[in-house]
């Protein structure tokens, strides 16, 4: 294995000493311009790093942003959305060469403890938030350890402000002179980044509406979600708008899984009167859903219609081609990691939504047919 390079390789090729080197890398004064040029240009030949956690307790920037992702394992690695917000992320970081720090947990206490672990170990200077909860705990950690951050879709305001938040038994004293201790007069650096899917949810009811469907389910991701939450109330909102009753357009929650959202399928069908149209929070779904149908013998769009939330080449490449909410998610990732940096560089804390999602209509819609 390759030994990394030292101030010690540096100052023996560049023929200084290495309190020179170690002046020259970290801005001091005390050698000419000369010798800070040549150590520089020497430091990068050998291509020597500083040390990240000596960078931390110099008082200096990581380097690093962190996202860490709480969802079951393995709805991971079938669902698209994630990929691509990654990507937009990366991108953005990828051009001013800071680091992604990504972790995934089981919970949201996982979560909450990677947060105050990266915090104490000074690993990253902000984190990108996703899946806003309803009753969420992680804007008043975030401001009680003073680490800017910005959430990826809606999410309430804090439950408490730095100085009024409960002491976290996991978490040191706030009253401690420990210097590990937050500071609980550090002012709040959270941004977010929104998308409209109310205005989503309507276009995608008044698409269904329009062909003739009035029996109308949704298979929506997990419970708890600040989105799963506002999609189930803007379906209702949007059903009793057209004059739908809750026997006609209902909710039921899933994991996001293709196994979860076929199942859910299943019973869905087999009801007495079960809907001509299913709207799935993601595409796998969407795509078990359909294969599900064409199980139980029931034609898509003739039998029933699917619509898929998130678009995907799945949603291109599966016979039927879904209709699905088309939107630029590599493009929210981008939008999420400018803020962070923005915030990083001192800028004030602020809201961006995202460009509304718009519906494709494809071949998986149709008006319903009497019966099948």
């Amino acid at each position: 294995m390759a030994r990394r390079p030292t101030i010690k390789d540096i100052a023996r090729q560049a023929g200084v000493s290495e309190s020179a080197v170690s002046f020259a890398l970290n801005n001091r004064p005390g050698v000419s311009q000369d010798t800070r040029a040549r150590i520089r240009r020497v430091a990068e030949e050998l291509g020597w790093q500083p040390n990240s956690a000596a960078r931390a307790l110099s008082g200096e920037l990581s380097g690093a942003v962190g996202l860490v992702l709480a969802r079951p394992a393995h709805t991971l690695g079938v669902e698209s959305f994630f990929l691509q917000l990654v990507s937009g992320i990366q991108e953005v970081l990828a051009a001013g060469r800071i680091a992604l720090l990504f972790q995934v947990v089981e919970d949201l206490d996982a979560e909450c403890a990677v947060y105050r672990r990266w915090w104490a170990e000074r690993r990253v200077d902000g984190v990108v938030v996703v899946d806003p909860r309803t009753d969420d705990p992680r804007p008043a950690l975030l401001e009680q350890l003073a680490l800017p951050a910005v959430t990826v879709g809606e999410t309430g305001p804090a439950s408490a402000s730095p100085a009024s938040a409960s002491p976290d038994p996991a978490s040191p004293d706030p009253a401690s002179p420990d210097p590990a201790s937050p500071d609980p007069a550090a002012p709040a650096a959270l941004s977010a980044v929104r998308a409209d899917d109310a205005g989503a949810m309507a276009e995608v009811l008044d698409h269904l509406y329009g062909l003739g469907h009035r029996r109308i389910a949704h298979v929506a991701g997990l419970p708890g979600l600040a989105h799963t939450d506002r999609r189930i109330a803007s379906l209702r909102a949007e059903a009793e708008r057209l004059g739908l009753g809750p026997g006609q357009v209902r909710s039921v929650t899933t994991d996001y899984s293709d196994a979860e959202g076929a199942e859910a399928t299943r019973r869905i069908l087999a009801e007495p009167q079960p809907p001509t149209a299913i709207v799935y929070d993601n595409d796998v779904m969407a795509v078990a859903g359909v294969a599900v149908a064409s199980e139980l013998g029931i034609p898509v769009p003739g039998g029933l219609s699917v619509v898929a939330w998130d678009d995907s080449a799945l949603c291109r490449v599966t016979r039927p081609r879904l209709t699905a909410l088309v939107r630029d998610t590599a493009g929210f990732g981008r939008l999420a990691a400018e803020e962070l940096l923005a915030l990083l560089a001192g800028g004030p804390p602020r809201s961006r939504e995202s460009e509304r999602p718009r519906l494709e209509p494809r071949e998986s819609t149709a008006p319903p047919t009497a019966a099948y």
